[in-house]
């Protein structure tokens, strides 16, 4: 590599103008002085095939023709000249589709495809879309201390890293097991079928110690013992990806409602937005403030009450 190819173009579009676009979306190719990559919003990773074929045409009308996908799940249409920009918003907005996710802000939800997997616990596609609308879109111009990300998944296995996100949903199977009905088979088939063999008979009797609530053992005895259960959220703050990485820790209560979970989601974005620092993720928010004194709020219904106060 030579002196020349170790430095970034130089672009040609005002430092002002750069920021401006930044915020609806597009964002500088550094290797070019006056094109630009442009996020296409999705709801969370899902499009229709039209929807799919103007990002095409779209990036072959005024882009390079390339399309990428980021880790937020959205559309990224390449080298768009920065005159192109504004006529490629309006091709884009005659089908529904709209150009974001950057910023200090509600970042685009990102969920996995557990309403459609085999292990998916919860409908993810539902849940996020609702996310979607209530907090990316319905929060848009809510500055925050920094971007605030949000991911769901539909099972423990953790497709998406819910717990390396700011918050983190994962899908549940809460088993309320009748120990009373074990019969202390020798070959337990939920001993035998356990992912991450932690169900163990002991002195005649099944015993759990660490259950994921992965639900993979519900109806599995022929006694009955794991029949009975109940849909869950669990929930993870402060988690991050980057330079800096922080696993999520999760909550201490699991969550059984889809409504639980969308006044946890904004009690997440108000605490953020009242306690955070300039600069600071909500990881370290978190750990300034403490995680219980942070769970102790997020249980309790102080931040919606003071709401319109934290959002003026």
């Amino acid at each position: 590599m030579n002196i020349q190819e170790a430095y970034v173009v130089t672009p040609t579009i005002p430092a002002e103008e750069i920021a401006r676009v930044k915020a609806l979306g597009c964002l500088w190719d550094k290797n070019t002085p006056d094109c630009f990559n442009v996020r296409v919003l999705t709801r969370n990773g899902k499009i229709t095939a039209e929807e799919s074929q103007a990002i095409a045409e779209g990036a072959k009308k005024f882009g390079n023709g390339q399309i990428t996908m980021t880790t937020r799940l959205t559309m990224e249409i390449q080298r768009v000249p920065f005159d192109n920009i504004e006529p490629l918003r309006v091709f884009l907005a005659g089908y529904g589709l709209e150009t974001g996710g950057t910023g200090a802000k509600v970042r685009p939800v990102v969920c996995c495809k557990g309403t459609t997997c085999q292990y998916g616990l919860i409908d993810t596609y539902g849940l996020s879309e609702k996310i979607h609308e209530r907090f990316f879109k319905g929060y848009q111009h809510v500055k925050l201390p920094h971007k605030f990300k949000i991911a769901v998944g539909g099972c423990p296995n953790n497709c998406v890293k819910p717990d390396l996100n700011d918050l983190g949903i994962v899908g549940q199977r809460v088993i309320k097991r009748d120990y009373d009905a074990c019969k202390g088979c020798k070959k337990c088939k939920i001993e035998a079928m356990c992912p991450i063999k932690v169900a163990k008979v002991t002195e005649g009797k099944l015993a759990v110690d660490g259950c994921n609530n992965c639900g993979r053992c519900i109806g599995k005895c022929p006694f009955h013992v794991t029949d009975e259960f109940e849909t869950g959220y669990k929930v993870y703050i402060g988690g991050r990806w980057g330079k800096r990485i922080a696993q999520g820790r999760p909550m201490d209560t699991i969550l059984t409602s889809e409504d639980e979970v969308m006044d946890l989601v904004e009690k997440c974005i108000l605490l953020f937005k009242r306690e955070g620092k300039p600069g600071e993720r909500f990881a370290d928010t978190a750990t300034r403030l403490g995680f219980d004194e942070v769970q102790k709020l997020l249980l309790s219904d102080e931040l919606l009450n003071r709401k319109e106060e934290i959002l003026k």
